[in-house]
């Protein structure tokens, strides 16, 4: 397999959709302090969720690509969308039994869910979710990623 073209950096993103439910509360706290911190969205309430997957790595020069997006596709609807799709995200994943279930905790999980599943020399670069059209984080993952 030859490559080429490796002084710069060349990122392909990916988009994948899911709806899901959550809800922002803190156990801790009492409904009233709930309500104050986090309004309407102490209620359930879901979104239509935008994941976008970025990776780097070389182009491969017999195809023309830097990964191959059918197995990218694959471990996404395979390992991700289908758990998060029409899920209560804080109730029914359990990664989230103790955190807030925020669009950056979301590209946190989704980062690194995938990160050992991307085939070098492809490297994951980052995750962004979109929770409504102005709310995103993006994730690029620790720094020893």
């Amino acid at each position: 397999m030859m490559f080429y073209l490796k002084d710069f950096m060349l990122i392909l993103r990916k988009k994948y959709k899911f709806c899901a439910a959550h809800q922002y509360k803190n156990s801790y706290w009492d409904e009233k302090k709930n309500i104050e911190v986090f309004g309407d969205d102490y209620r359930v309430h879901g979104h239509n969720y935008v994941v976008i997957v970025a990776v780097t790595g070389e182009l491969n020069k017999d195809t023309g690509f830097i990964v191959d997006l059918q197995k990218v596709n694959t471990i996404m609807k395979k390992d991700i969308i289908s758990e998060l799709d029409h899920s209560n995200i804080q109730e029914d994943i359990s990664w989230f039994k103790d955190k807030q279930p925020s669009s950056e905790n979301l590209a946190i999980y989704i980062f690194d869910k995938l990160k050992e599943k991307i085939e070098l020399p492809t490297k994951l670069y980052s995750v962004t979710i979109e929770e409504t059209p102005t709310i995103s984080s993006e994730y690029f993952g620790a720094t020893n990623d």
